[in-house]
């Protein structure tokens, strides 16, 4: 017995179909049967490994990013470190030891704030972040950060952003819902919703019945409140995630429980649930705000930085076994046949320099 799945099949019996954006809400994000509400995803024990859970490279990388760009905007007093969906706080925990060492006094002159929607994973936080949390300050929502100048990061936050599908049917672009089969079990059904045909990407006319569209509004009014806070009272955003430097279509919906991949329809609120990242749609966003947008590969922004640098030098005195373990760190991360193809970057920053590793 999946108690959500009879929920959703409830609300779809009273209701009729329902929208894949009200699916993937429901599954990840349900007050007492959801997802992010009941389960422990991140780290060999959950259903999947984040790169600041496979090596403290990552996330050194990271603070090293935000000294830098820190820099450029001339190290401002009262600005706020910001991350936005930390996971288990283990990207924060790193930074945090990272940049002090590059700017002495940041700390005492800026204040860290951690955005998290869930309660459970805010005590998750806590406690990976020690002592550190004590001085830090945790908010439900991006709206609630105080004032002042914005440094800001996020990984992997924009794929668990519920979007909306559209299917090509027989009689033109629909709505992709979820409804129920003659057994009573959820399947994908078109809906009667329609799209205005000027937001979908060239060629859409044209696309063979069953192409899949995928559009996400809730993630561009989510960028917009950063670019817009960003552009007026300056400050720096970076975001990795998995997706596409360039707008199509496809169908990206997908589920992952226990490390596999699974339906996406069969364990609402037990697999997580997800959707490429149109990295594209996302810089059109920041241009509106008066922003420039900076697009990369996960492995190139890495390697930017000095990713085989920094394995360099903590294997230096390092055992056979633990130069190992770098190599395939640095392989697993910026690896063009592991996430760093596959996992893309978006920067932007109020200052007139190109942040680093763009220029």
């Amino acid at each position: 017995m999946n108690p959500l799945r009879e929920k959703i099949a409830g609300l779809i019996r009273a209701s009729g179909p329902m929208s894949v954006s009200d699916f993937m809400s429901l599954s990840l994000f349900d007050p007492q049967h959801g997802y992010y509400t009941t389960r422990q995803p991140f780290g060999a024990a959950g259903d999947f490994i984040t790169a600041p859970e496979i090596s403290q490279m990552f996330g050194e990388l990271v603070g090293v990013w935000a000294a830098s760009v820190w820099r450029d905007l001339g190290e401002t007093r009262g600005g706020i470190l910001a991350e936005i969906g930390p996971g288990r706080g283990t990207l924060m925990k790193d930074m945090l030891r990272t940049v002090p060492k590059l700017i002495p006094g940041f700390l005492a002159e800026n204040s860290v704030h951690m955005i998290e929607a869930s309660p459970r994973l805010t005590s998750v936080q806590q406690k990976t972040l020690g002592d550190a949390a004590s001085d830090m300050r945790w908010h439900g929502a991006f709206s609630e950060l105080p004032d002042g100048p914005l440094l800001i990061v996020g990984n992997e936050l924009f794929d668990a952003i519920p979007v909306r599908q559209y299917i090509r049917t027989a009689q033109g672009w629909r709505e992709r819902c979820i409804g129920l089969d003659e057994a009573e079990e959820l399947q994908f059904v078109a809906g009667p919703g329609t799209i205005d045909p000027t937001l979908l990407p060239a060629g859409s006319l044209q696309a063979p019945e069953g192409a899949i569209f995928e559009a996400a509004p809730a993630r561009a009014a989510l960028m917009q409140q950063i670019a817009e806070r960003i552009a007026i009272q300056g400050g720096a955003a970076l975001f990795f995630d998995y997706g596409h430097l360039e707008s199509g279509l496809g169908d990206t919906l997908q589920a992952v429980m226990n490390h596999r991949h699974d339906d996406p329809l069969a364990n609402p609120g037990r697999a997580d649930l997800t959707t490429h990242v149109d990295f594209a749609a996302l810089a059109d966003v920041v241009r509106a705000a008066g922003l420039i947008p900076h697009l990369t590969t996960q492995g190139e922004f890495l390697l930017g930085l000095g990713l085989l640098e920094r394995a360099g030098s903590l294997g230096a005195n390092a055992s056979a076994q633990e130069r190992e373990k770098l190599s395939a760190a640095v392989e697993r991360l910026a690896g063009p046949n592991e996430m760093g193809n596959l996992f893309k970057v978006l920067a932007f920053s109020s200052s007139s320099r190109v942040p680093a590793p763009f220029q």
